[in-house]
């Protein structure tokens, strides 16, 4: 069916959509007594239906069984989280013993660099990207003090040119090999948080090993969002919050894929921890560190049961409607998206914001960020007042994700048209 600008092809799609009644598993937030158009999946997922239940259950076996729990409760706590690499390996691409569920995103980032972030005679640099998330910058910086480094002078930021929004990839792979003996590592976003840009992982991990480098990625804004395929794309290491796309939560545990070539070295340096030691022995309290195989062996401390029955509820969701349709229909929403935009664009003659995303196909995922050339606070403010919830990013920019597993073609129609009329002001 061709794209059209009329309420009625909206309709049609939704019709046709077989992932339309998965929005009935999640809580809508409510605007102005009716449900909001929601597009911040990218910020913080909506909270699935079964969470209350979920989370109630592992209260009641705490009450009932105090301390056996680790070995009674429904979820048995002392295994749960080896469930998890089960439910996430199609969604990062990644083998199970690849996979960890543990702690939240810069804590992670923290013991990932503490394992692969090992600065040696010229090897010092790190090459990450221009506007990236704070935390990462904060993580390097932090790394780099501790290694009594500078990120004035071992921090390489690769920015985009002048005049423009988003990075070129071949801007990222000729800073990786113009950096070549002297670089260490590379950490870069799989997309973007601010732009929404996706970068090219395999690209860039290829790149990073032919000039002898280890290369990782913050996939906050990927995971659940675009197709991973972290292991067979050569990914040293990745970390991952959850409460964005894979909407179990604010400050909900995050995950961590390590690649079985490392995960395979009992001898890699790593912060220890007790929830990290391999599990025939980890109540002989011994005190050599002997490590859980795969990925498992970086864990710190016991796992965080609350935040694990949230995930699990969010992450069966996923299982059920099937990560390829996932993919499919967020691509189909987001280019939805783009065509209405273009559709405002087109029939303006002074236009008042302009798409920042790559528009190919693979150059983003959901998100869809538009710079607001002027009062862009103000018609930010008029979204909301509209029932819209959409994201404001300083200095001028929104960014709009409409999610495959809640949002229908509907909701993207009836926003154009909001937007539209605001930035007409009509």
């Amino acid at each position: 069916m061709n794209r059209n600008n009329r309420v009625d092809y909206a309709k049609a799609m939704d019709s046709e959509d077989k992932l339309a009644s998965f929005r009935n598993e999640f809580y809508i937030p409510m605007l102005h007594g009716k449900d909001a158009i929601y597009f911040c999946g990218n910020s913080l997922g909506l909270q699935p239906k079964t969470v209350q239940d979920a989370v109630l259950n592992e209260l009641e076996d705490w009450a009932n069984f105090g301390v056996e729990g680790y070995a009674h409760s429904r979820n048995e706590w002392m295994n749960w989280s080896n469930k998890f690499p089960e439910l996430l390996k199609d969604i990062v691409g990644g083998l199970p013993h690849e996979i960890v569920v543990m702690n939240q995103l810069t804590m992670n980032l923290h013991l990932m660099m503490a394992t692969f972030f090992r600065p040696q005679n010229k090897r010092k640099k790190v090459i990450i990207e221009s506007k990236a998330f704070p935390s990462d910058e904060y993580v390097i910086a932090s790394q780099l003090q501790l290694a009594g480094l500078s990120k004035e002078n071992e921090l390489v930021e690769v920015k985009a040119r002048h005049g423009e929004q988003v990075l070129r990839e071949d801007d990222i792979l000729n800073a990786i090999e113009a950096t070549g003996e002297e670089l260490a590592l590379v950490l870069i976003g799989g997309v973007n948080y601010y732009t929404g840009q996706v970068f090219d992982i395999e690209r860039i991990t290829k790149a990073s090993h032919q000039v002898g480098a280890l290369c990782g990625f913050d996939l906050a804004h990927a995971v659940g969002n675009i197709e991973l395929k972290l292991h067979d794309w050569d990914v040293d290491f990745a970390c991952w919050c959850s409460y964005k796309y894979l909407n179990s939560g604010p400050g909900a545990v995050g995950g961590v894929f390590i690649h079985e070539r490392h995960t395979s070295n009992p001898e890699l340096p790593r912060l220890q921890g007790w929830w990290g030691v391999d599990e025939n022995v980890k109540f002989q309290m011994k005190k050599d560190f002997l490590p859980a195989q795969g990925a498992a062996g970086w864990q710190l401390s016991t796992a965080p049961f609350l935040s694990l029955a949230i995930h699990q509820s969010s992450l069966e969701i996923f299982q059920k409607a099937g990560f390829e349709n996932v993919l499919e229909k967020g691509k189909a929403l987001s280019g939805y998206l783009v065509y209405l935009l273009n559709e405002i664009l087109d029939s303006s003659s002074n236009p008042s914001f302009e798409i920042i995303t790559p528009l190919n196909e693979k150059g983003h995922g959901c998100q869809i960020s538009i710079l607001m050339k002027e009062n862009g606070k103000h018609q930010f403010d008029m979204l909301r007042k509209n029932g819209v919830i959409a994201d404001w990013r300083e200095p001028n920019v929104i960014r709009l994700a409409p999610a495959p597993l809640y949002n229908t073609f509907e909701e993207v129609f009836t926003f154009a048209k909001i937007l539209e009329h605001i930035v007409k002001g009509h």
